[in-house]
């Protein structure tokens, strides 16, 4: 059986990806939960409060599963086991209905025909309304399924609670349905597979390792820098230039590295960052600097 659900979500501006303490806040989570009230009539409701008071035993689980960083020989045996035995797959999709890089890496252990492939469209957003809207039919789609008894295997790149969408998701889900457990599966993060690329231990002894989410903050870029011995910079694509900068003005231009997709068929990397001020690289990109 196949059955492939993507639903564009209407009310999703186009924008910037949100970070994870922005979707995290009480405005749009409060939104969020009128926005599902509205979802369901008179009628709807009192089904909906029956459904609620089912055990969770009664109810499906949700999984994040994570993948991995591209390489789908880099996926745990409990992952696996999952992935074959969840009825429903839950992946992110573009509003057009295409896969991710998730879906790519887990396409080598799933058969699609044998199960339930549910495309969520996340919102790209940073308004509270449209933020809330959005998120709210995502849960409501794999509500739809857990509320039927089925297992729902959310397939997040990396690891599920590291900077993931499925982080958002899961808090949401138990904000809306309270009795739907909830489990995660360890991945083995981007992290990592960048310090096996590029053959780089990421710490050693008392050293300390900083993993940052990447922006334009130039003062906050030089605090890592500083106190940490090892810094990854996630996301760095839209501000690798600034990086460079900051990097240049402490003297370690040269001793930062760029990794893309690293494990996958597409990993390109950059042992010398500086090859690429002023250059544009892939959206999953990270850096690493070693003192």
């Amino acid at each position: 059986m196949k059955t492939d659900v993507t639903e564009p979500r209407e009310q999703a501006a186009e924008g910037q990806e949100i970070s994870s303490g922005e979707a995290a806040g009480t405005l749009w989570t409060e939104a969020a939960i009128q926005a599902a009230s509205a979802l369901f009539d008179p009628l709807d409701a009192e089904e909906l409060e029956l459904e609620e008071r089912l055990t969770p035993r009664a109810l499906g689980t949700l999984y994040g599963i994570g993948v991995g960083p591209g390489d789908p020989e880099l996926i745990t045996l409990k992952a696996c086991r999952l992935l074959r035995e969840c009825p429903v797959i839950a992946y992110p999709a573009t509003k057009k209905g295409g896969k991710s890089y998730a879906y790519e890496i887990i396409e080598l252990h799933v058969d699609p025909q044998d199960k339930i492939m549910l495309g969520l469209v996340f919102p790209m957003t940073k308004d509270p309304e449209l933020l809330a809207g959005g998120w709210t039919r995502t849960v409501e789609l794999c509500w739809g399924e857990l509320r039927q008894g089925r297992d729902v295997a959310f397939v997040t790149e990396g690891d599920p609670n590291l900077y993931s969408t499925f982080i958002h998701l899961a808090r949401l889900m138990q904000e809306l349905h309270p009795g739907v457990p909830v489990v995660s599966v360890p991945g083995i993060s981007s992290v990592l597979g960048a310090a096996a690329a590029l053959e780089q231990p990421l710490a050693d002894g008392n050293q300390r390792v900083g993993i940052i989410p990447a922006t334009d903050d130039r003062e906050a870029l030089r605090e890592a820098l500083l106190h940490h011995d090892t810094v990854v910079f996630l996301k760095v694509a839209k501000v690798l230039d600034v990086v460079l900068d900051v990097l240049d003005e402490l003297g370690l231009s040269g001793r930062a590295s760029v990794v893309t997709k690293v494990t996958s068929p597409y990993e390109t990397v950059w042992r010398d960052a500086r090859d690429l001020r002023g250059k544009e690289v892939e959206y999953l990109s990270l850096m690493v600097v070693s003192k």
